[in-house]
């Protein structure tokens, strides 16, 4: 069904560099959005819908033949990537009451999905509805990475006989790479590329870095930003920025460990970081190589810095006056700068370019 909605072209507020101009509003939670083209988007709803977002017409469509989800607590829907024709999807499915990380892939056709293929139910099940991740990017040789959380069991992160706390690496088809880190552990899931990982909500191949990256809820405090290497351990929940929620104390034994890979950029207090990405520089060039992640908990777009060697340099919190908890961050094909808040609305992010210098 296709129903006209209020785009707000004309209503710019100033937020100190930043002018967002409102697209949509009272949508409900937009968890992921991807492009199909300049003009069109699709967006996922938590709760297990999915619409077509013109902004070319100024419509809306909801799309048939969504697949069932889990959608108690942090479960839900959760993102969706447009990639060489096919829509993929990650969400949490149902199992017996409790809820799996889930990939699937589909076609969409006449405002439907077909050919609909789930390419893997995790072995991520655990007794509570909290940290499923998940995002998914890609990488230019036939790669599709996808973040599953710790599901609120520490010793998750640790252990490579659940996907639980893992990055998992899958060839386009849903088959398990031969180059996977794992394949020849009998002690260890084929499909884990790196663990020790707590809820990442955000990951990102860029492909002119060839660097992955991804960003992750600490506990109180240790928000993470990691550079992703294949079989690596980032070492949840042994080593911890973060403090427990009922005292002072650290979380883990350590805060940084040779035995296990140390963040690239650590927030403390939390941000609560929700969806990543590198900008590609096609029409803000001050934010080329930015990471861009939304906030949550302190209500901003965040923006982080790097010099050549990758290393963080500056950090930037766009958009704090606008007062909402960013849930996704995406680019278009052009270069435009969108984002979907939990309040149910979809925001364009025009930078002030002479704001950005980055020295």
């Amino acid at each position: 069904m296709r129903v006209l909605f209020l785009f707000l072209l004309t209503s710019l507020v100033l937020f100190s560099n930043t002018l967002p101009t409102k697209i949509a509003s009272n949508l409900g939670v937009v968890w992921g959005m991807t492009f199909l083209d300049e003009n069109r988007m699709l967006i996922t709803f938590k709760e297990g819908k999915i619409s077509l977002l013109d902004l070319k017409l100024k419509t809306i469509t909801n799309i048939n033949n969504v697949p069932k989800v889990f959608n108690k607590g942090q479960a839900g829907l959760l993102d969706i990537q447009n990639k060489n024709g096919w829509i993929y999807l990650t969400y949490a499915k149902n199992i017996n009451g409790k809820a799996a990380t889930t990939i699937a892939r589909a076609k969409l056709k006449n405002d439907s999905l077909v050919s609909f293929e789930e390419l893997l139910v995790s072995k991520s099940i655990s007794s509570t509805n909290a940290h499923f991740g998940s995002r998914i990017t890609f990488d230019e040789s036939g790669h599709l990475f996808f973040s599953i959380g710790d599901r609120g069991v520490r010793e998750n992160g640790q252990n490579l006989e659940t996907h639980s706390g893992s990055i998992l690496r899958l060839n386009l088809d849903g088959t398990v790479p031969k180059d996977n880190p794992f394949m020849n552990n009998p002690k260890a899931l084929n499909e884990i590329y790196s663990y020790g990982h707590r809820n990442p909500q955000g990951i990102f191949y860029d492909k002119e870095s060839k660097k992955l990256y991804a960003i992750e809820h600490g506990p109180r405090g240790g928000d993470e930003i990691n550079l992703i290497e294949k079989g690596s351990n980032y070492g949840w929940a042994i080593v911890s920025k973060g403090k427990e929620y009922w005292n002072m104390s650290y979380v883990g034994m350590y805060r940084t460990n040779k035995e296990y890979v140390d963040a690239i950029k650590v927030f403390t207090p939390s941000i609560a970081p929700s969806s990543l990405i590198v900008y590609s520089g096609k029409k803000y060039k001050s934010l080329k190589g930015n990471l861009l992640s939304g906030a949550l908990k302190l209500r901003h777009l965040n923006s982080i810095v790097l010099n050549s060697n990758g290393k963080v340099i500056k950090e930037y919190r766009l958009l704090e006056d606008l007062n909402e908890r960013i849930r996704n961050v995406i680019e278009s094909p052009v270069g435009e700068i969108y984002i979907s808040t939990d309040s149910g609305n979809i925001y364009l992010v025009n930078i002030n370019e002479s704001n950005q210098n980055r020295d």
